[in-house]
This record gives C-alpha cells, sequence and structure tokens, in this order.
C-alpha cells in the first residue's frame, strides 16, 4: 500500500499502547507483599520491562531469538531477585506470574491520543503502519479493544524474521518496501528513543514522543526530526515537516 503523502511506521507496545494494565495487574496482585519488603510495585514493573527489553535484544543479537512476551515472563523472578527478595519462588508464584500476565500484559491499553495521533496522519493522506517486537496477533487485540481498525497486512512483527529492533536489519525490509518508486521517506514513530534513533539511522526520518521516557537524551541518541510530548502533537510535526 501507498499513499500521496507517504507512510509513517509506528512501535506500538511502550509508543501507542502504554503499560498501565500491567501495572494495575501486579499492585492488585502483589502490591501489598511487594510494598511490605519497602519495593514500589511501579518500580519493579519499570525495571522488570526494561530488563525485558534488554534480554530480548541481546539474545537475538546472540542468534537465540525469542519472543519479547516469552522473555517478560521468564524474568519476572529475576527482577524479585534484584529488588531484594532472596527465595522469589517462594514470594511469588507462577499463578501470580501468570496472572498479571493475563491480566496486565494481555489486556495492555491505548495511550491517551493515540486514536486521534493516527486519525491524524491518515486525514493528511498518510498510510499508517506498525513494527513491533511483540506478538503480532496480540498486539491486534489491543487496536480491536480500543475499537481503532488497524489493516492486519499493516501491523509487522520482528517475529517473522526473528530480528529484534534495534538492529537495522529489523528496520530495512519495511524501509525497502515503503521506500520504492516516488514515495517520500517513510516516518518511523516511537515512545524508545533507542528506537526512534535506530530507525532514522537506517534511513527512517524519525518522530519521538517523550510520553514514556519523558527526555530524548539527544547528547546520546542523536537528534531526530520531530520531538513532542503528546502523540498528536507528534503527528502535526509530522505532517508539518512532510511539507517542508
Amino acid at each position: 500500500m501507498t499513499s500521496s503523502k507517504g507512510n509513517v511506521v509506528f512501535d506500538v507496545v511502550g509508543t501507542l499502547v502504554g503499560y498501565e494494565a500491567m501495572f494495575r495487574a501486579t499492585d492488585e496482585r502483589l502490591g501489598d507483599k511487594l510494598r511490605a519488603e519497602g519495593i514500589k510495585p511501579l518500580l519493579l514493573c519499570q525495571i522488570w520491562l526494561e530488563t525485558a527489553e534488554r534480554e530480548y535484544t541481546y539474545l537475538s543479537m546472540s542468534g537465540k531469538y525469542v519472543g519479547f512476551a516469552e522473555v517478560v515472563q521468564a524474568i519476572f523472578w529475576r527482577m524479585l531477585f534484584k529488588a531484594g527478595i532472596a527465595e522469589p519462588r517462594q514470594f511469588a508464584s507462577s499463578d501470580d506470574v501468570q496472572s498479571i500476565m493475563d491480566h496486565g500484559y494481555k489486556k495492555l491499553e491505548m495511550r491517551p491520543g493515540a486514536r486521534e495521533c493516527i486519525e491524524k496522519l491518515r486525514e493528511a493522506g498518510f498510510q499508517v503502519w506498525a513494527l513491533t517486537a511483540a506478538d503480532r496477533s496480540g498486539c491486534a487485540a489491543y487496536f480491536e479493544q480500543a475499537g481503532i481498525d488497524f489493516p492486519y497486512e499493516n501491523l509487522l512483527s520482528c517475529d517473522s524474521s526473528s530480528i529484534g529492533k534495534p538492529d537495522p536489519e529489523s528496520y530495512k525490509p519495511l524501509l525497502n518496501q515503503l521506500s520504492s518508486g516516488t514515495q517520500p521517506r517513510p516516518w518511523f514513530a516511537a515512545a524508545h528513543m533507542w528506537d526512534t534513533s535506530a530507525a532514522q539511522r537506517v534511513g527512517f526520518r524519525g518522530a519521538f514522543c517523550t510520553v514514556f521516557e519523558k527526555e530524548p537524551l539527544t547528547e546520546i541518541f542523536g537528534e531526530v526530526d520531530v520531538v513532542s510530548s503528546t502523540l498528536p502533537g507528534m503527528a502535526e510535526g509530522i505532517i508539518a515537516a512532510s511539507g517542508q
């Protein structure tokens, strides 16, 4: 698919989709026990997800690709140990972790402004895509739960290539597909600066929303084409920059 204005590729989990449902599920299942140990459930969850991203990436880099959700689930007890729990598997059961995955990770919700962001781009003539490290069908369910029409053929997962982001090779097939003919350079939009900046170095134009990481840290990652504090603002930035 092509469009007159061009194409925008989104990261999904962490960008259009927030982690709040997972934070709630963790708090509801283990919050009181964690606070009794001086552990903030929100902080534990953030470290859990950040570490899962790292291990997912390292596994992919080393030639052993494992799906992101599988890494998230497996690594939970290690996070408890890192937080100071000497016997993690006595503290939390497999049922506890499965409950958090079922009622949290699998039920993640669209961020405020996600629908408006997509609509603004489509109304301006852009074709919208997604490239996720998460499970393709799971991400499709997030859009469906939110009532957002997102063609399944426009939703791609790193699972299909077994190459995890931000490996440059994970971006190149879609970049090449969307750069054919007279199409303008496609955009990559994310709330992970490592994701946006990596895609931009490969050849995409880059858009970053600070909703998840707050600070773009350009002194580390470099400058990107668009930076906004909101998803609709990011869409507006892409539209404005594309008219230049």
